[in-house]
């Protein structure tokens, strides 16, 4: 299944941006969905992640900042950014998985959206 993510660009310290994933498929309706991100030079990171039934799971990094959801008629996955810092510059990816960790995941990478944070 093919996942498209949208929404990134630029935005100020302290501003707020929101980015989608969607699925070509049903493939949201049965499995978690995860948004993962990449900053130069670092490790991708799993950051948020909606199960089927839900259920959310944050990095430290993002939890209360960020907020996933899901909108299964639209097969799309939301992540909302608030109070964005510097540090979230990276491009963002999403994911399809078992779990509310995804330790499977399922379907490849896509191409990603660039979230930059700059003043």
């Amino acid at each position: 299944a093919q996942l498209v993510e949208s929404g990134g660009g630029l935005v100020q310290p302290g501003g707020s941006l929101s980015v989608s994933c969607a699925a070509s498929g049903s493939i949201f309706t049965l499995n978690a969905v995860g948004w993962y991100r990449q900053a130069p030079g670092k490790q991708r990171e799993l950051i948020a992640v909606i199960t089927s039934s839900g259920i959310t799971n944050y990095a430290d990094s993002v939890k209360g900042r960020f907020t996933i959801y899901r909108d299964n008629a639209k097969n799309t996955v939301y992540l909302q950014m608030n109070n964005l810092k510097l540090e979230d510059t990276a491009v963002y990816y999403c994911r399809a998985g078992r779990g509310a960790t995804l330790s499977i995941l399922i379907g490849s990478w896509g191409q990603g959206t660039q979230v930059t944070v700059s003043s």
